[in-house]
């Protein structure tokens, strides 16, 4: 069966709703939660998931924040949790191995961290048992797919479109992906731009999808309440999963 990746942002509207549609999230049949870490320059993300970002920022999301709500969800889904370095930099990688390890949060998704830079922190990631995703872009030559897929953990996030989340672009994805499983046996899931309507056509060919936008939307409507929104999430996740497996 494809896996569903679901991605929301930590702290908006608030720490208990994210608790809240985590659990529903995981009830709906979602095998994996990527809990955004909010950033103020959110560089991969598109206008929806900065948005969100930017809300969070502004509802006063600490890092700690992160910590406590991630106890309460990673024992029921496993979870990962998605940022971009500069947090893990001023903090410290270790501290935050340390931190997933309390919370039992089973690895990272760094997406400005390049394959090369992140070299240094992964023996360290990987000896507590975690794991940090490695991306494939379609502009990677096989060359570099083999490079980076080699000892790949967990999952392989492989990017739709050169661009942004959520810009709903559409390319051929197939040659990279019998590319990538030339050189590895890991799944590859793939994200940016998969939604409701384009689940199926993106799951072609790979072993499950990644989806955030999608989700972060509902979070942003202000006409629901968050009754509503929890349960139009769910509804969401649902749909996906059967799509992608359909």
């Amino acid at each position: 069966m494809k896996k569903l990746v679901a991605y929301i942002t930590t702290g908006f509207p608030s720490l208990d709703f994210t608790v809240d549609v985590a659990l529903a999230l995981a009830e709906a049949g979602v095998d994996t939660l990527e809990l955004g870490m909010p950033f103020s320059d959110p560089v991969a993300d598109g206008p929806v998931i900065e948005a969100a970002n930017l809300k969070a920022l502004q509802n006063g999301f600490r890092l700690q924040h992160l910590f406590e709500a991630s106890a309460k969800i990673a024992p029921h889904i496993d979870t990962l949790w998605m940022g971009y370095f500069n947090p893990f930099y001023h903090r410290g990688m270790d501290n935050f191995i340390a931190e997933a390890n309390k919370a039992g949060v089973s690895g990272f998704i760094i997406p400005d961290l390049p394959f090369e830079e992140a070299q240094p922190y992964k023996p360290a990631i990987e000896a507590a048992g975690l794991s940090l995703i490695d991306f494939i872009a379609p502009t990677d030559t096989k060359e570099r797919i083999e490079q980076i897929v080699t000892d790949a953990k967990k999952f392989i996030y492989l990017v739709a479109y050169a661009g942004i989340t959520g810009a709903g672009k559409s390319e051929d994805l197939q040659s990279i992906i019998t590319n990538i499983k030339e050189f590895t046996q890991t799944p590859v899931y793939v994200g940016f731009g998969v939604d409701q309507n384009t689940a199926r056509e993106k799951a072609e060919g790979v072993d499950g999808v990644i989806v955030g936008s999608a989700f972060v939307k509902v979070l942003l409507d202000e006409s629901l309440s968050d009754t509503q929104k929890i349960t139009k999430i769910a509804e969401i996740a649902k749909e996906i999963k059967e799509k992608i497996n359909s």
